[in-house]
């Protein structure tokens, strides 16, 4: 299957005003400041803001185009038997960086992406604390936008001598994240939560981000776009793309999110950790 660049374009716009209303009914949640908080089998929380989201998005998204299904990390379980015909489908994470909701730094977002054969198309995440979203249509470039300001293309830059490494602000580092840091030599470090990570080195800020842990599919599926559409990669330990909805898991490998491939930043991995 294939959708013509133009709808694409239109369902990319669309998308980014979806997220963005999905975005103000959080912060209608987060400004009241009660909600409440179970925790799924993973020990990841979900608060009524994700499902306050949820819901608004995927009734949205439905209204917009009701021939593309919708598959979000609130979702309740399909199974692979009929996700498995899916050519074309929206994937949603409605509130990426829930433990940062909780903490209330602001850094949490909404993750909307579009995904046909497997493979990213479009992608939007907004910040709505932030008041930044970012956003990419394949072949179309990725554009950042604070406020009501003009959208500005965005682009990865060319590593610098001493790179800039984007991380959780989780305060403990893993063990095989540390051995990746030392491997790279000496560094800078920028802190961030969800998918913005991602996000820094579509702009140019970061130069690396190493996911080194479990993710969802939605958590990376806009990100990829954005990132690639700016001139960078998301790949596994292999240096292989991120692919969708080609298994039985939702669950990602780990991968690394670069923009300059004149350095190989596979070579500072273990070879433990390039198997996983």
């Amino acid at each position: 299957m294939s959708i013509a660049p133009e709808i694409t374009c239109r369902l990319t716009r669309e998308a980014l005003a979806i997220a963005r209303r999905a975005g103000t009914r959080i912060l209608e949640v987060y400004g009241a400041g009660e909600y409440q908080v179970r925790y799924k089998a993973d020990q990841t929380p979900v608060t009524t803001a994700d499902l306050a989201a949820h819901e608004l998005i995927l009734e949205e998204l439905q209204k917009l185009d009701p021939c593309l299904p919708v598959l979000s990390e609130e979702s309740d379980a399909i199974t692979f038997e009929e996700r498995n015909g899916w050519s074309a489908y929206w994937l949603v994470d409605p509130l990426d960086g829930t433990r940062e909701f909780l903490r209330r730094n602001g850094e949490f977002s909404v993750i909307i992406a579009l995904v046909v054969n497997n493979k990213p198309v479009a992608g939007v995440i907004v910040a709505p604390v932030l008041d930044i979203a970012y956003f990419a249509t394949q072949g179309g470039g990725a554009f950042k936008q604070t406020g009501d300001e003009e959208p500005c293309s965005i682009h990865v830059r060319s590593a610098p001598r001493q790179v800039t490494v984007a991380r959780s602000r989780s305060p403990k580092t893993g063990p095989r994240l540390q051995e990746f840091l030392d491997a790279i030599g000496e560094h800078d470090e920028i802190s961030m939560g969800s998918a913005l990570k991602s996000c820094l080195v579509a702009e140019g800020t970061a130069d690396i981000y190493a996911r080194l842990g479990p993710t969802g599919e939605w958590d990376t599926a806009a990100a990829q776009c954005i990132v690639e559409e700016a001139g960078g990669y998301i790949c596994d330990m292999n240096s292989r793309n991120l692919t969708y909805n080609m298994r039985e898991s939702l669950i990602n490998p780990n991968f690394l999110v670069y923009g300059d491939d004149a350095i190989d930043w596979v070579q500072h991995l273990s070879p433990d950790m390039q198997q996983v």
